[in-house]
């Protein structure tokens, strides 16, 4: 089925930045992160955010800057980046800085907060002008739809009693790693509907691009989309231009640079710039919202049981086009912040119950952290969650990387789990792994997932059999509750307690969303009562053989195991390692009770006895 963008412009009624002051300072901070190849990091965050470009997760800088210009004393203030490296002196204007107020975040949201003087033509006693840069990328633990976007959001808040012009601009540095690249890029227009008002986005891509390559781990395939409102100014060009421009005239030209050529040739840039006319008389409030996208299609190259497949982004399952779902996700974002800020205040009410308040920043911080290394792909009849390996070498779905991620979805979504375990099991089940043990990862770097057909992974067999049995049995454990309370993660119970019963499709399909609280694309509740137990068994029948395989091998060789790697592969190959034979026998004692459930009491009696 396909999501028609119906919502009213009115939607875009923006939302005041809701995270809490945070005590922790981290060294960097999220901006928009998705997935791994949309992964845009605050460097040095400890310092204000104009000292250092943004930077790709890896550590490369990208081309992401913010300016603002007061008209009436022609000041300049770079706000993110480093604009003012363009900017002349004796130019028609003065660059200065504005006083940073300094970081604050919660799971989905960071907002840097700034703060303009007034003019000196104003009365002294005129208070200064409030800037917020709010950079929202939605954790959605009731929608999977909306986790599924590769979008996210940047909200512009000001409030204050004086003019303000506000540039934003982004460079080719976000769609490959390599300057020398030649990008091409237009200007797309749309209309909302009957009404006057309308989306622009600059779409920005590789002249050249090469599908499921990387360079420098960034992706040389897919589009950029920055999207803005149809009422701010646009233009591209040559950075140094627009931005000594927009600092003289605090405007830009609606004009398109269609000189095409590389990244750092004359770095051309995309650009919106928004005029605020607030109330002089008092202090009024503005906002403007503007949404990043990176579209990759396919997302990955994935070893599936019916051969080397290219698989589909999830979301292209419910919208007919590109231009489709980026409209649905602009006019989404009160729907998108509204689940994002109930997920962040539920954590951190929880994460403070377990530990303090700097557990809240950590937990916080760790969120987006672990959904941007995740890319959701497949059907809503068999949704599946891949996995890049981040800051390592880039395996993909590696077993004991899924392990210690586990407890947080567990408490976030389980069923994301179910999706990210998914591709292991059927390429284990469709014959194209060839040892008895459970296989370390999909791939040796991401987003080739091709899989080991001799059997040549890294070798942790017994580590990644008990992580394989403990996180199944966990799954299985987490639909099991007949009471909301009882539920292990408190969005479990939301949604319909509809099963899809076709014997083909997922036990965890998506293909019944439904309304919770006036919001559409809500997923079906997560097991409870008898529809859980019907899941777990529904999952667990359909690869119960490999299971009893990886069982198998471990109580063959975890009571003493043999010289191999644990997942602290940095200590090097050893044998009659602690952690994996206690690994090893909580895995057996996990299977039996997996036989139990479907009703094989041999197989239970066994491992018990094991």
């Amino acid at each position: 089925m396909h999501l028609l963008c119906s919502a009213a412009f009115a939607a875009l009624v923006l939302l005041s930045p809701s995270c809490q002051g945070s005590k922790l300072t981290p060294p960097v901070l999220p901006l928009i992160v998705r997935n791994p190849y949309l992964s845009t990091w605050l460097n040095n965050a400890r310092d204000p955010p104009w000292t250092k470009w943004p930077m790709f997760w890896t550590g490369q800088e990208v081309g992401f800057s913010v300016l603002a210009t007061v008209p009436e004393s022609s000041h300049v203030y770079p706000l993110l980046g480093r604009p003012q490296d363009s900017l002349l002196p004796n130019d028609g204007y003065n660059v200065s800085f504005p006083t940073y107020l300094g970081a604050s975040y919660d799971a989905s949201v960071t907002n840097l907060t700034y703060s303009i003087p007034a003019p000196s033509s104003y009365h002294k006693s005129t208070d200064s002008l409030e800037l917020v840069l709010s950079f929202l990328s939605p954790i959605t633990p009731t929608s999977t739809l909306r986790q599924a976007i590769p979008a996210s959001y940047l909200t512009v808040h000001v409030k204050g009693s004086f003019d303000l012009g506000v540039y934003i601009d982004v460079n080719g540095q976000w769609v490959s790693g390599n300057r020398g690249n030649k990008v091409v890029w237009d200007l797309h227009q749309s209309k909302l509907g009957d009404s006057e008002k309308g989306l622009k986005t600059w779409k920005v891509k590789r002249e050249t691009e090469q599908l499921l390559t990387e360079y420098s781990d960034q992706a040389e395939w897919g589009t950029l989309h920055f999207t803005a409102p149809s009422n701010v100014q646009h233009e591209s060009g040559t950075s140094a231009q627009l931005r000594q421009r927009f600092s003289r005239t605090g405007t830009l030209q609606n004009a398109m640079d269609d000189d095409y050529r590389s990244i750092m040739d004359e770095e051309p840039v995309f650009a919106f710039a928004k005029s605020f006319r607030l109330n002089a008389s008092g202090t009024s409030t503005d906002s403007v919202l503007f949404t990043i996208a990176h579209i990759q299609d396919p997302v990955v190259q994935y070893a599936s049981a019916r051969g080397l497949t290219s698989m589909k982004p999830l979301w292209s399952s419910w919208f007919p086009s590109d231009e489709a779902m980026l409209t649905f996700h602009h006019l989404d974002y009160q729907n998108a912040a509204k689940l994002a800020s109930n997920y962040s205040a539920q954590l951190a009410k929880d994460a403070y119950q377990s530990g303090a308040d700097d557990y809240v920043d950590i937990v916080a911080l760790s969120a987006r952290q672990v959904m941007g290394g995740t890319s959701f792909s497949g059907t809503p009849d068999n949704p599946i969650l891949f996995l890049k390996e981040i800051s390592s070498n880039g395996n993909s779905q590696t077993v004991d990387i899924i392990f210690p991620a586990f407890p947080f979805f567990l408490y976030t979504n389980p069923r994301w789990l179910a999706y990210l375990l998914e591709p292991l099991i059927e390429h284990m089940l469709s014959g194209q792994y060839p040892n008895k043990y459970a296989m370390h990862d999909l791939g040796t770097h991401f987003p080739n997932i091709t899989g080991y057909p001799d059997g040549n992974d890294e070798y942790m067999p017994v580590e990644e059999c008990g992580d394989m049995l403990i996180m199944g049995l966990a799954l299985v454990n987490s639909l099991k509750y007949d009471t909301e309370v009882a539920a292990g993660s408190v969005w479990s119970s939301m949604g319909s307690d509809f099963m899809d019963e076709n014997p083909e499709s997922s036990a965890f399909a998506l293909t019944q969303l439904g309304v919770h609280d006036d919001i559409f694309g809500i997923d079906d509740c997560w097991g409870g009562s008898v529809k859980g137990v019907r899941q777990a068994q529904k999952w667990v029948r359909k690869s119960y053989g490999l299971w009893k395989q990886w069982t198998g091998y471990l109580v063959e060789f975890a009571l003493e195991p043999q010289t191999q790697l644990s997942t602290d592969d940095f200590a090097g190959w050893l044998a009659l390692q602690t952690n994996l034979a206690l690994k090893g026998i909580i895995g057996i004692k996990a299977m039996s009770e997996i036989s139990d459930l479907i009703g094989n009491v041999g197989d239970a009696n066994n491992f018990k006895a094991c």
